[in-house]
């Protein structure tokens, strides 16, 4: 019985240091994430599983899983590192509580404004090269099973989903695809001014993705730095069926991809 109750004991044990080590290694260092949505298309794709570095730009109450957020009593960020335009970024929405990836375009006192669809940042222009078509199987995605959106109207399940394809030239020259489907209300947009210590995100699909360019909480309007998770920068699996376990469905082109 002694016997039996010991190894019970160093079980028990066991798993509990293996929780502690799994917490404090996604709390720190990295944390997994899976891709839901097709807002960062065709940069990431629903079914792209990923690790966040959490290193990358230091540490908040909001770096905490939300089961034991209260166990971190961090006030502001620590070991802060500023991100840089162009990084595409995991953060916390800060009223929905879920965790949002975006592309970070506006960094804080940038103007940043939509022109008929045209990225100006500080009035100037985000060049735009056409870079093709985006093809897909209009299909459901994902666990979700949600249909993508096209470019050509009612494509029909199983035939092809097309979307323009462009890349992107930020003015300090850092360079990234993003798709267009049409003509959408925030192609156009006042411009927005980023205050201190927050920032402007948008989604590579530019007319499928709730961003920056909408106030919350609806929208993600701007995001304050204790709201950033860490930077992604390398997809590690990734799969188009509703499950990781369906194997026939894995894009071994996408295995360890590194993110632009």
């Amino acid at each position: 019985m002694s016997s039996f109750k010991d190894s019970a004991i160093e079980t028990v044990k066991t798993i509990v240091y293996a929780l502690l080590i799994a917490g404090i290694f996604r709390t720190f260092f990295f944390q997994p994430f899976f891709i839901p949505s097709s807002s960062m298309k065709d940069t990431l794709l629903i079914g792209d599983f990923l690790f966040v570095n959490k290193m990358s730009y230091g540490y908040s109450k909001s770096s905490c899983p939300q089961l034991v957020n209260f166990l971190c009593p961090i006030s502001g960020r620590i070991l802060d590192r500023a991100p840089e335009r162009g990084d595409v970024v995991v953060f916390e929405h800060p009223t929905q509580h879920r965790a949002f990836v975006k592309r970070l375009v506006g960094l804080p006192g940038d103007r940043v404004q939509m022109r008929d669809g045209v990225l100006y940042i500080n009035d100037e222009e985000s060049v735009q090269t056409p870079d093709g078509t985006f093809v897909e199987t209009y299909a459901r995605q994902g666990s979700a099973g949600n249909m993508p959106r096209c470019a050509n109207p009612a494509p029909g399940t199983g035939a092809d989903c097309i979307k323009e394809k462009l890349i992107e030239t930020f003015p300090d020259g850092h360079s990234h695809s993003i798709l267009n489907i049409g003509q959408t209300r925030v192609d156009n947009t006042s411009v927005f001014t980023v205050p201190e210590g927050q920032y402007f995100f948008l989604g590579d699909n530019r007319d499928n993705s709730a961003d920056s360019r909408v106030a919350q909480p609806s929208g993600v309007g701007f995001v304050p730095e204790e709201y950033l998770l860490g930077r992604v920068d390398r997809v590690i699996f990734s799969a188009e069926g509703r499950s990781l376990l369906f194997f026939w469905t894995w894009r071994l082109d996408r295995f360890f991809e590194k993110i632009i």
